[in-house]
């Protein structure tokens, strides 16, 4: 081997050695990056995932946001969840205290429900004994009364039966219906009035916020005066003003769609002026001055940079108003002003309770007041939680 071979050679091995620790550097630097950007992911996350990591450490926001979720899905599918049907009736058990529901039978898991039977006392008044001679067991997904699913096709699928026997886990009322039934099927118009009123009052109150924030002006003028006159109305007398003014003829469905356009035409003056006092900050903001500097149009800079800019407002708003309608909807119904039978809401079913004497005698007939409470405080904390999420000083 030559001299020029032999320096050839050792070029070439330190050349290799040089790229090895050269490797070795590149690797110790991507795992270097990727620890730092483990540790600032926090950091350069987007809004939504910002968002979302505090809102799962609010455990009272979860729990509402789990009831709220469970009383739409049993609203959605209430011909399912209920046991009987709107026009189901037990003549013979007229205010039917609820039933107990025994798990056990003989030392096995056999939940079932006790035969009843039917007494007069003294006053005449009618009384209820269980008779846990005759036992009907309780059976899941069932056939039972059947009904129409979303107006599509007939089924007879129910959640839950006692086959020959009745199950009443909330009572009947002076006619012999289901509770339970009135009530699930009640949530469906409560929450869905609710839903459509918020829907719409958020149009109304996005579209005309963010236009007297942005123009400002004569436009802002005229916008806030007209929201300072529908909120110098007390609420509860303007919508009995309105209601009552609906003709007594018309069919339930459009009474209920006028109670819905009513509620959505009052609602929408505190979202217009949360949105306002936002996009008033924001239409100075770099993005937006450079928006119109390329020449953006109006409605582009709203649409694509200040309502995506105010979209965590908008849904702590609307989570907010969702039990205001509700209330707003049942305040009615009790009142005899909105909706009325044969339609079936929670505000509805309390205003036929007044006909009991004595709440003493049936308190179950006003469980519907209990379930309007629990979704109005699910409400209130999911919109609480969604509040301090949507907080930009909260990491």
């Amino acid at each position: 081997m030559t001299a020029a071979d032999d320096r050839l050679q050792r070029q070439s091995q330190e050349i290799r050695q040089a790229y090895a620790r050269l490797a070795d550097e590149v690797s110790e630097a991507e795992a270097t990056a990727r620890t730092l950007s483990a540790e600032e992911a926090k950091f350069a996350s987007s809004q939504y995932v910002m968002m979302w990591r505090r809102f799962r450490r609010n455990r009272a926001a979860i729990i509402g946001g789990l009831i709220v979720l469970l009383y739409y899905l049993a609203a959605l599918f209430g011909q399912f969840v209920a046991p009987y049907t709107l026009t189901t009736r037990f003549t013979q058990y007229l205010y039917l205290p609820p039933q107990p529901v025994y798990l056990f039978d003989e030392g096995s898991f056999r939940p079932h429900v006790c035969g009843i039977n039917a007494e007069f006392d003294a006053s005449l008044r009618r009384t209820y004994t269980p008779n846990c001679e005759e036992k009907y067991p309780i059976q899941f997904f069932s056939r039972g009364v059947p009904y129409s699913v979303f107006g599509l096709f007939e089924s007879d699928l129910h959640l839950f039966t006692a086959g020959d026997g009745v199950v009443s886990l909330l009572g009947t009322d002076r006619q012999g219906r289901d509770m339970f039934t009135r009530i699930v099927y009640g949530a469906q118009i409560s929450l869905t009035v609710g839903l459509a009123g918020v829907a719409m009052s958020l149009f109304i109150g996005t579209v005309l916020g963010v236009a007297s924030g942005y123009y400002g002006g004569w436009i802002d003028e005229v916008i806030q005066r007209v929201i300072e006159l529908v909120r110098a109305f007390p609420s509860i007398p303007l919508w009995m003003a309105l209601s009552a003014a609906l003709p007594t003829n018309w069919p339930p469905l459009q009474t209920y769609f006028a109670v819905t356009l009513i509620l959505s035409l009052i609602g929408w003056t505190w979202l217009a002026r949360q949105l306002r006092g936002q996009v008033l900050a924001l239409r100075q903001t770099d993005y937006v001055m450079a928006a119109k500097l390329v020449g953006a149009s109006d409605w582009r800079i709203i649409f694509r940079h200040l309502i995506p800019a105010s979209i965590s407002q908008i849904i702590v708003v609307t989570t907010l108003a969702l039990p205001t309608m509700i209330l707003a909807e049942t305040s009615l119904s009790f009142l005899g002003l909105g909706l009325r039978a044969p339609l079936t809401s929670w505000g509805v079913l309390l205003q036929e309770s007044q006909n009991v004497q004595s709440l003493a005698l049936y308190p179950w007939v006003f469980y519907p007041a209990l379930f309007m409470i629990v979704i109005i405080l699910a409400f209130s904390f999911l919109g609480d939680g969604l509040r301090d999420a949507s907080d930009p000083y909260t990491v």
